[in-house]
C-alpha cells in the first residue's frame, strides 16, 4: 500500500480495507505476493471518444476502464457518466464491486467504465451519439460469456437500450444479453427498481432481526432522493418507519415529526427539487449527517463520514448505499462508539444481483415472475447478511471486516483453483 496515505483517496481506502481484514483474521492470511495481486486492478485503460455535437463541432470525451479481477468469471461492469472522476476512483470502484459479488456469492468479477461528461449539458441527440460511439469503440471487448455492462450514475435504461441496439447492429445479431438495465420492452428483468430498493429493506430488516429489533417507528435519514432510493423510502415508510430527513443534489430538508414520502416521490418524478416541499426546514449536508436518528443512510458520494465528523454521528445504525461513504479512520471511530455499520459491499450489492438476474434470463431467453425474483433476492441477501453479521459478533469485529474476509476467501480460492496464485 502507498506509504503516502491520503484518507480521501478511494483507491487507497479500498486497499486499506482489504489489508485490515486480512491482518485481523488468520482465516484469510495473505502473503505479500497474493496481496499485491488482489489489491490492484488487472488493467486500467484510458480512451478518447470523439462525438459530433449539435453545432457540428467535434468534442472529445475521455473514459477510463478498470478491470479488477475475473477469477470468478465473467466480468460485470457499470457505465457511469459524470464530470468529476480520476483513475484512483475508477480503480477503487472496480475493486469494491468484485468484493460485492463475492460476499453475496454470485459468479461475477468486476470492472468499471467512467466517461468524463456532464450528461445534463448534452441534448438528447448528443447523449445518444455519445452512447453509440462508446459502443463502437469497445464492442469487440463485449461478449456475453465475458463482459456484460450495466447502468450506473447518470446512465439509465434508455442509454442501455441505445447501446444494446448499437452492439446488435455491429455484430449483425439481436443481442439483449449484451447489456443489462434495459427497458422492459427490450427484455429488462421485471421489478428491477423495486427489487433494488427491496434488497436494502431486506438487509436492514435482517440485521434488526438479529439484534431482536424491527423497523417500526425508527427515525431515518436518507442522504439522496432519486429513483431506487425514493422507492426504498416509500417501502420503509409503509413498514412504519419515520423518514425525517431527505436530500437531493441541491437541498436537504428536515421535519422533526415526519416527511410525506408520497408527496416527495411526486415532486421528484416531476423533476422538482425537494426544496419545494413546504412543511420542512432547510439545513446543510453536514447537519444532516450529525442529526439524531435511529438509522442513517448515506447514499450519495464517497468520504461523507471522516475522522473530522465521525465523533458527532448519533445514529445507532448506518446503512451504506453509496460506495465508500465512510473512511477507514471514521470506521474505527464508529466501531468504538458501538454504531452498527452495514457496509457498502453488503448493503449495496443489490445492483450486481439484479443485473445478474437479468443476465441469466437474457442468456436463457426465459423470464421469471415477480414472485420468483423476490424469492431469489430475499434468499440471497438474508443469508449473506446473517452470515456476515453473526461472524462479526462472534469475533467482536466490524461487519465490514468480516464481509471482506468472506469475499477475499472466495476470490482467492477461485484464483488458487485456477493456478493464478
Amino acid at each position: 500500500m502507498n506509504d503516502t496515505y491520503n484518507p480521501l483517496n478511494p483507491f487507497l481506502n479500498a486497499q486499506r480495507q482489504i489489508k485490515q481484514a486480512c491482518d485481523l483474521f488468520s482465516e484469510c492470511t495473505l502473503d505479500s505476493n497474493n496481496y499485491e495481486i488482489i489489491s490492484h486492478p488487472k488493467r486500467v485503460i484510458e480512451i478518447n471518444i470523439p462525438v459530433r455535437m449539435d453545432n457540428w463541432y467535434i468534442k472529445t470525451f475521455v473514459w477510463y476502464r478498470s478491470q479488477h479481477n475475473n477469477s470468478r468469471w465473467p466480468y460485470k461492469w457499470w457505465i457511469r457518466f459524470h464530470p468529476n472522476v480520476d483513475k484512483e476512483e475508477v480503480k477503487a470502484l472496480s475493486m469494491w464491486m468484485t468484493f460485492k459479488c463475492a460476499v453475496v456469492d454470485i459468479p461475477l468479477g468486476w470492472w468499471k467504465w467512467w466517461v468524463i461528461v456532464n450528461p445534463k449539458e448534452l441534448s438528447l441527440g448528443e447523449l445518444e451519439r455519445l452512447s453509440r460511439w462508446y459502443v463502437r469503440e469497445l464492442y469487440k471487448y463485449l461478449w456475453p460469456e465475458q463482459d456484460i455492462p450495466a447502468p450506473d450514475v447518470n446512465t439509465n435504461p434508455q442509454i442501455m437500450a441505445w447501446m444494446m441496439d448499437e452492439y446488435s447492429k455491429l455484430v449483425w445479431k439481436y443481442s439483449p444479453w449484451s447489456f443489462t438495465g434495459k427497458p422492459l420492452s427490450v427484455w429488462w428483468s421485471k421489478w428491477r427498481w423495486t427489487a433494488t430498493a427491496q434488497w436494502w429493506v431486506y438487509v436492514l430488516e435482517k440485521i434488526l432481526e438479529i439484534k431482536k429489533d424491527n423497523i417500526l417507528w425508527k427515525r431515518i435519514i436518507i442522504q439522496w432522493a432519486w429513483n431506487a432510493w425514493l422507492t426504498m423510502a416509500k417501502l420503509l415508510s409503509d413498514l412504519g418507519s419515520i423518514i425525517v430527513w431527505i436530500s437531493d443534489s441541491k437541498w436537504w430538508i428536515y421535519n422533526e415529526k415526519w416527511l410525506n414520502v408520497d408527496e416527495i416521490v411526486i415532486m421528484k418524478n416531476s423533476w422538482k427539487s425537494v426544496n419545494e416541499y413546504k412543511d420542512s426546514t432547510k439545513l446543510t449536508n453536514e447537519e444532516l449527517l450529525e442529526m439524531n436518528c435511529d438509522i442513517l443512510i448515506p447514499a450519495a458520494l464517497e468520504n461523507q463520514i471522516t475522522s473530522l465528523n465521525a465523533w458527532n454521528i448519533k445514529s445507532k445504525i448506518i446503512l451504506e448505499l453509496a460506495n465508500g461513504p465512510i473512511t477507514p479512520e471514521a470506521d474505527d471511530i464508529l466501531f468504538s462508539k458501538w454504531i452498527v455499520v452495514i457496509p457498502d459491499i453488503l448493503a449495496n450489492s443489490w445492483g450486481v444481483m439484479v443485473s445478474y438476474f437479468e443476465q441469466v434470463q437474457n442468456n436463457t431467453n426465459f423470464y421469471w415472475s415477480l414472485a420468483e425474483i423476490d424469492e431469489k433476492l430475499k434468499s440471497k441477501i438474508t443469508y449473506a447478511a446473517q452470515e456476515v453479521y453473526n461472524k462479526s459478533l462472534e469475533l467482536n469485529s466490524s461487519i465490514r471486516n468480516w464481509a471482506y474476509v468472506i469475499a477475499l476467501k472466495r476470490v482467492l480460492d477461485a484464483m488458487k483453483s485456477r493456478g493464478e496464485v
